[in-house]
Protein backbone atom coordinates (compact mmCIF):
# COMPACT_ATOMS: atom_id res chain seq x y z
CA UNK A 1 0.00 0.00 0.00
CA UNK A 2 1.07 3.24 -0.99
CA UNK A 3 0.94 6.12 1.88
CA UNK A 4 2.85 9.04 0.38
CA UNK A 5 1.97 12.23 2.35
CA UNK A 6 -1.03 14.54 0.18
CA UNK A 7 -2.69 17.59 1.36
CA UNK A 8 -6.29 17.98 1.23
CA UNK A 9 -7.69 21.13 0.14
CA UNK A 10 -11.58 22.49 0.84
CA UNK A 11 -12.00 24.98 -1.37
CA UNK A 12 -15.13 27.81 -1.07
CA UNK A 13 -17.30 28.42 -4.36
CA UNK A 14 -15.23 31.73 -5.48
CA UNK A 15 -11.55 29.40 -5.13
CA UNK A 16 -10.29 30.46 -1.56
CA UNK A 17 -8.94 27.87 0.61
CA UNK A 18 -11.71 27.10 3.14
CA UNK A 19 -9.27 24.30 5.34
CA UNK A 20 -6.09 22.43 4.17
CA UNK A 21 -4.76 19.61 6.02
CA UNK A 22 -2.02 16.46 6.09
CA UNK A 23 -2.90 13.32 5.08
CA UNK A 24 -1.41 9.72 3.72
CA UNK A 25 -2.41 8.77 0.08
CA UNK A 26 -3.72 5.01 0.52
CA UNK A 27 -4.53 4.14 -2.44
CA UNK A 28 -7.04 4.95 -6.14
CA UNK A 29 -9.48 2.04 -7.55
CA UNK A 30 -12.10 2.69 -10.10
CA UNK A 31 -11.65 6.74 -9.28
CA UNK A 32 -12.13 6.24 -5.63
CA UNK A 33 -9.12 8.01 -3.69
CA UNK A 34 -8.44 7.04 -0.16
CA UNK A 35 -6.34 8.62 2.04
CA UNK A 36 -6.09 8.38 6.41
CA UNK A 37 -5.36 10.97 8.58
CA UNK A 38 -4.21 11.85 12.33
CA UNK A 39 -5.55 14.20 14.46
CA UNK A 40 -2.49 15.92 16.02
CA UNK A 41 -4.60 18.08 18.40
CA UNK A 42 -7.92 18.17 19.63
CA UNK A 43 -10.18 19.99 17.64
CA UNK A 44 -13.17 21.91 18.37
CA UNK A 45 -15.91 21.80 15.46
CA UNK A 46 -19.06 23.19 15.76
CA UNK A 47 -21.55 19.91 14.60
CA UNK A 48 -18.96 17.51 15.70
CA UNK A 49 -17.85 18.55 19.30
CA UNK A 50 -14.22 18.11 20.29
CA UNK A 51 -12.50 15.38 18.27
CA UNK A 52 -9.81 14.20 20.54
CA UNK A 53 -5.96 14.47 19.34
CA UNK A 54 -5.15 10.90 18.31
CA UNK A 55 -8.51 10.61 15.85
CA UNK A 56 -8.00 8.65 13.00
CA UNK A 57 -9.51 9.81 9.54
CA UNK A 58 -10.18 8.09 6.87
CA UNK A 59 -11.13 10.17 3.79
CA UNK A 60 -13.01 8.80 0.73
CA UNK A 61 -13.15 10.82 -2.35
CA UNK A 62 -14.68 10.11 -5.94
CA UNK A 63 -13.79 11.44 -8.92
CA UNK A 64 -16.65 11.22 -10.24
CA UNK A 65 -19.26 11.89 -7.54
CA UNK A 66 -20.49 15.05 -6.26
CA UNK A 67 -19.84 14.15 -2.39
CA UNK A 68 -16.62 12.82 -0.33
CA UNK A 69 -17.08 10.84 3.28
CA UNK A 70 -15.06 10.73 6.19
CA UNK A 71 -14.76 8.11 8.93
CA UNK A 72 -13.85 8.99 12.35
CA UNK A 73 -12.20 6.43 14.50
CA UNK A 74 -11.69 7.66 18.24
CA UNK A 75 -7.56 6.96 19.70
CA UNK A 76 -8.24 4.26 20.90
CA UNK A 77 -10.24 2.38 17.61
CA UNK A 78 -13.78 2.84 18.08
CA UNK A 79 -15.98 3.91 15.50
CA UNK A 80 -16.67 7.17 16.29
CA UNK A 81 -19.34 8.58 12.86
CA UNK A 82 -19.27 9.38 9.67
CA UNK A 83 -19.16 13.15 7.97
CA UNK A 84 -19.64 13.70 4.51
CA UNK A 85 -19.46 16.74 2.50
CA UNK A 86 -21.76 17.78 -0.62
CA UNK A 87 -18.96 18.91 -2.92
CA UNK A 88 -17.78 19.13 -6.32
CA UNK A 89 -15.82 16.61 -7.66
CA UNK A 90 -11.90 16.45 -6.61
CA UNK A 91 -9.22 17.23 -8.56
CA UNK A 92 -5.85 15.36 -7.50
CA UNK A 93 -2.35 15.77 -9.32
CA UNK A 94 -0.40 13.05 -6.95
CA UNK A 95 0.40 15.21 -3.97
CA UNK A 96 -2.71 17.23 -3.57
CA UNK A 97 -6.30 16.82 -3.85
CA UNK A 98 -8.92 19.99 -3.58
CA UNK A 99 -12.48 20.32 -3.71
CA UNK A 100 -14.99 22.67 -3.84
CA UNK A 101 -17.25 22.72 -0.45
CA UNK A 102 -21.13 23.04 -1.21
CA UNK A 103 -21.81 23.60 2.27
CA UNK A 104 -24.60 20.67 2.42
CA UNK A 105 -22.97 18.18 4.94
CA UNK A 106 -24.35 15.03 7.02
CA UNK A 107 -23.72 13.32 10.26
CA UNK A 108 -24.07 9.72 10.51
CA UNK A 109 -23.58 9.04 14.26
CA UNK A 110 -23.15 5.80 16.36
CA UNK A 111 -26.46 4.46 16.20
CA UNK A 112 -26.74 5.52 12.56
CA UNK A 113 -28.84 8.46 13.31
CA UNK A 114 -28.94 11.11 9.74
CA UNK A 115 -28.62 14.61 10.21
CA UNK A 116 -28.63 17.00 6.89
CA UNK A 117 -26.35 20.16 8.61
CA UNK A 118 -26.09 23.55 6.99
CA UNK A 119 -29.03 24.17 4.52
CA UNK A 120 -29.17 27.23 5.41
CA UNK A 121 -25.30 28.11 4.79
CA UNK A 122 -25.52 26.34 1.43
CA UNK A 123 -28.92 28.60 0.74
CA UNK A 124 -27.44 31.73 1.66
CA UNK A 125 -23.78 30.98 -0.64
CA UNK A 126 -25.90 29.87 -3.23
CA UNK A 127 -26.56 33.33 -3.79
CA UNK A 128 -23.50 34.77 -2.56
CA UNK A 129 -21.20 32.81 -5.09
CA UNK A 130 -24.05 32.54 -7.59
CA UNK A 131 -24.43 28.29 -7.89
CA UNK A 132 -26.72 28.49 -10.42
CA UNK A 133 -29.41 26.17 -10.68
CA UNK A 134 -27.63 23.08 -12.58
CA UNK A 135 -24.95 23.20 -9.57
CA UNK A 136 -28.28 23.50 -6.41
CA UNK A 137 -30.05 20.96 -8.49
CA UNK A 138 -27.17 18.41 -8.65
CA UNK A 139 -26.02 19.45 -5.12
CA UNK A 140 -29.44 18.11 -4.35
CA UNK A 141 -29.64 15.42 -6.15
CA UNK A 142 -26.39 14.02 -4.80
CA UNK A 143 -27.62 14.22 -1.23
CA UNK A 144 -30.37 12.58 -2.22
CA UNK A 145 -28.24 9.55 -3.31
CA UNK A 146 -26.10 9.92 -0.52
CA UNK A 147 -29.05 9.45 2.28
CA UNK A 148 -29.98 6.42 0.41
CA UNK A 149 -26.14 5.16 0.62
CA UNK A 150 -26.51 5.98 4.42
CA UNK A 151 -30.18 3.90 4.81
CA UNK A 152 -29.32 1.08 2.91
CA UNK A 153 -25.50 0.70 4.06
CA UNK A 154 -23.41 0.98 1.01
CA UNK A 155 -19.93 1.31 1.08
CA UNK A 156 -18.69 2.81 3.05
CA UNK A 157 -21.10 2.63 5.20
CA UNK A 158 -21.00 -1.33 5.37
CA UNK A 159 -18.56 -2.12 7.67
CA UNK A 160 -17.85 -0.91 10.71
CA UNK A 161 -19.18 -3.08 14.10
CA UNK A 162 -20.69 -0.04 16.00
CA UNK A 163 -23.60 0.94 13.35
CA UNK A 164 -26.63 -0.25 14.41
CA UNK A 165 -30.00 1.94 12.93
CA UNK A 166 -31.71 0.14 15.75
Amino acid sequence: MNKALSTIRSLKFDGTIHREWQVNFIAEEDGLLCFRGKFREAVSHPDLGTIAAGTVSTEYFWRNHWYNIFRFHEPDGAFRNFYCNISMPPSFDGTVLEYTDLDLDILVGKTGSVEVLDVDEFEKNSRIFGYGEEIISKAREELRGLKNMIYNRKFPFNDFSDFDRG
